[in-house]
Formats: structure tokens, C-alpha cells, sequence
């Protein structure tokens, strides 16, 4: 999937991201089968549009078969990053630390997840020193 540049990439509404989201769960469809697979009561003609803005954005391919097919351009994970960036930038000034630290203090983790986390910071270290290394 091509990845979108989190800098440059247009803002999604929430309607946008409800319809990545049956494009990632159902693949490649034509209109009228991603109508039919929302997961709520939605207009045909809400879907079309919101897919045709989808496609002038970049984060959704249309084929040039008959009828068209429809297909997520990225990943849940290139949206996902480009909307915590932007969060991260309004709510902590671009600090990672004071996000983490709520979400590690004011939240109830899971051993995987304090296991996940250890293991980024474990690999942010490395990283760290395998740079300063390259800097010598």
C-alpha cells in the first residue's frame, strides 16, 4: 500500500476513516457493495461521495473496471500515525513523555502491553546508541 506523507496528508472525517475501515475489513468493492457493507444505515449517494473524496485525497484507489472497484491506497497504520502525530503536536507540544506518562499513569495496562512498551524503549535505546556510534 502506498503510504501518504503525515506532513502533507489531508485531514479525515470521521465519516472518511468509517469507510477505510470497511475498505480494510472487505478489500476491493464497487459502490454498491461497499454500501452494503457499512456497518450502519447510511445513504448509497453518502457512500459514493465520501468514497470519490476518499479517491481525490489519495487514501482510496478506484479501478476503471465496470462498475468500478474500490480499494484502501493505505494502511490502518499510515492513517493512525498521521493522527497521533497531529495529536501529539496540539495536545503535548510534540513531547512524547507527557502522553505516555498519562496513559501509562492513568490507565490500567496489560502485561503485554507494559511487555510491548519495555520493549520499544529497549529498542529506542539501541537505536540511540547505535547513532551516537555513527557520529563519532
Amino acid at each position: 500500500m502506498k503510504k501518504k506523507s503525515n506532513s502533507t496528508s489531508p485531514r479525515l472525517t470521521a465519516g472518511e476513516i468509517e469507510i477505510l475501515e470497511m475498505l480494510w475489513a472487505a478489500g476491493a468493492v464497487t459502490l454498491s457493495a461497499a454500501h452494503k457493507a457499512m456497518k450502519r444505515a447510511i445513504g448509497y449517494t453518502t457512500v459514493q461521495t465520501r468514497l470519490n473524496r476518499l479517491v481525490e485525497k489519495g487514501f482510496v484507489v478506484r479501478s476503471d473496471d465496470r462498475p468500478a472497484q474500490y480499494s484502501a491506497a493505505v494502511s490502518p497504520n499510515d492513517v493512525s500515525a498521521g493522527h497521533l502525530d497531529l495529536l501529539l503536536k496540539r495536545v503535548s507540544g510534540g513531547s512524547v513523555v507527557p502522553l505516555v506518562t498519562h496513559l501509562v499513569r492513568d490507565r490500567r495496562l496489560s502485561s503485554d502491553e507494559v511487555s510491548e512498551l519495555k520493549a520499544l524503549i529497549e529498542q529506542a535505546e539501541k537505536d540511540l546508541g547505535s547513532s551516537s556510534k555513527k557520529g563519532r
